[in-house]
């Protein structure tokens, strides 16, 4: 076993090293530009829900409340009816980036915690290389990537858009894996 404490510079340095990476993808390369498409008469839909003065948040539209709720006529009606959508209402103004950019690196600095935690509990400190690749890269992909799937499977996410982040999160994989094995005490 290795002291989790002899792991702070790999768990902070992937974490900068993540950051740094997923600036540069966003920033430079264009293949997230499709995640998101402009709503056929966004004029029109924007000026609509504008008197509604819907506050930030997560919402469901028809929204059943329970199952029970679902098998309703009304609610099916609703459904038939369309239009039937989940959506994200922000506040108005510019975006946050700042808060955004604190928060992605909390979370990159999570991820690299557990994975630095469960190859501190599984690998010695003569571990290989690749042995350390093996062990952190798989805990990063896990935190990166695997869990983006849900918002396609139940959410009706587009699942290009899914598959495109969880490329990203193959490549932070990487970067953290290769930062705790090129770091690993020896």
């Amino acid at each position: 076993m290795v002291s989790l404490m002899s792991l702070l510079f790999p768990i902070i340095g992937s974490a900068v090293l993540v950051f740094v990476v997923s600036s540069v993808i966003h920033m430079v390369f264009t293949y997230h530009k499709d995640d998101l498409r402009r709503l056929p008469n966004e004029d029109a839909a924007r000026a609509a829900m504008r008197p509604l003065a819907i506050p930030p948040g997560d919402y469901a539209v028809p929204f059943a409340g329970s199952a029970g709720a679902m098998k309703d006529p009304a609610y099916n009606a609703k459904l038939a009816e369309g239009p039937v959508a989940v959506m994200t209402v922000y506040p108005n103004g510019p975006f946050a980036m700042g808060r955004s950019l604190v928060l992605w690196f909390i979370y990159s600095l999570v991820v690299s915690l557990f994975a630095g935690y469960l190859a501190s509990r599984t690998l010695a400190a003569d571990a290989t290389y690749l042995m350390v690749f093996r062990v952190t890269g798989t805990v990063a992909f896990t935190g990166y990537a695997l869990g983006l799937a849900q918002q396609s499977i139940w959410y009706n996410k587009n699942w290009g858009a899914t598959l495109r982040s969880m490329f990203d999160g193959l490549i932070y994989a990487l970067v953290t894996a290769g930062t705790f094995g090129w770091r690993w005490p020896s």
